[in-house]
This record gives structure tokens, C-alpha cells and sequence, in this order.
């Protein structure tokens, strides 16, 4: 029974450290990934603009609802293992650029991904901007510290890649 009430004691005290240092990051972040393709930016601009098209070769998207348009805008629900996002287009420049963000205002964490389409060296380089936030102290700290702010674009950079049956080699972050 003590040593019960000790790994209970810890985990207590380890919550309350991740919020307490999570309350000191601040909510917003800014993150960018890039890789190159041997394709053409319209090819790739294509593959990230197929919305019907995600689960095919997107690994963390299991199924996906197309959404009544938002204002004119392209609008989806992704469900994964991390649970159901809705999206939507915000902007998009064909073959250049593209702006996605999260529509769900309910959800504790949102943001944008602006991918933009350069053709370089006789392929083009993706590179995915998110500007995002995230709300509860406790996600901050896991964002920050456990998740990182990379991991999930460089999991659509990698899962791209292998659409194209290509090895995806990541640019540098930012």
C-alpha cells in the first residue's frame, strides 16, 4: 500500500509539473518542413489537393467525409488515431500554394498548414508551414516536449513520398 501511494504521489507530481511548465510555453507556434520531389509542382499539387483521395496513401487518415463547403471553401473531416479533425481549403494557388486550416473552433488545439510548390533542379521542393496553437497547458508541454511541432508534416512529406514510391529525404526544419 505505501508504495502504492508513492507512483500515485509521482504521477501527481509529474501532471502538475507538465502543466506548471507548460503554463510558461506560450500557446502559439510556428513550424516548417520542406523535402523534395522528382515531380512536377503540378503533380504535387494535385496528390495534396485530392482531398477524396487521402486515405489511400496517408497512413493517419482512415477514413474521410467530405463536408458541405465553407464559404466556398473545400471542407473535410478526417478520422485517424488521434480522433475526427474537420478542415477546410482557405486559399489556394494553383500550382504554388495551398492554405489549409483546422475547422473545428471546439477542438483545444488549431492552426494552418500553408504548403508551398517550388520547382527546383528538375523536381520540386514541398514545404509545409504550421502556424498553430494549442490551448491547455498540459497539450503544450506534450506538443513542445514529447510530439513535437514536426512530426506530422513530416509525416505527410514521407507519406507523399511514398505515393510517388520515391525516398523522401526531409529538408531542414524551422
Amino acid at each position: 500500500m505505501f508504495w502504492a501511494g508513492i507512483v500515485v504521489g509521482a504521477l501527481v507530481a509529474l501532471v502538475v509539473l507538465m502543466a506548471v511548465v507548460g503554463s510558461f510555453l506560450p500557446s502559439e507556434h510556428v513550424a516548417s518542413s520542406s523535402a523534395r520531389f522528382a515531380r512536377t509542382p503540378e503533380e504535387i499539387y494535385r496528390a495534396i489537393t485530392s482531398v477524396d483521395d487521402f486515405p489511400a496513401w496517408r497512413p493517419d487518415v482512415k477514413t474521410l467525409e467530405r463536408l458541405p463547403d465553407r464559404d466556398g471553401h473545400v471542407a473535410w473531416r478526417e478520422v485517424g488515431s488521434h480522433g475526427a479533425i474537420a478542415l477546410e481549403r482557405i486559399e489556394e494557388s494553383a500550382p504554388r500554394r495551398v492554405v489549409t486550416r483546422i475547422a473545428d473552433p471546439d477542438l483545444p488545439f488549431g492552426g494552418t498548414w500553408t504548403y508551398v510548390i517550388e520547382a527546383r533542379d528538375g523536381g520540386t521542393e514541398l514545404k509545409i508551414t504550421e502556424r498553430g496553437f494549442v490551448k491547455p497547458a498540459i497539450f503544450r508541454f506534450m506538443a513542445r516536449f514529447v510530439f513535437g511541432y514536426h512530426g506530422s508534416q513530416e509525416g505527410f512529406l514521407r507519406a507523399l513520398g511514398k505515393k510517388f514510391g520515391e525516398d523522401t529525404v526531409l529538408g531542414p526544419r524551422t
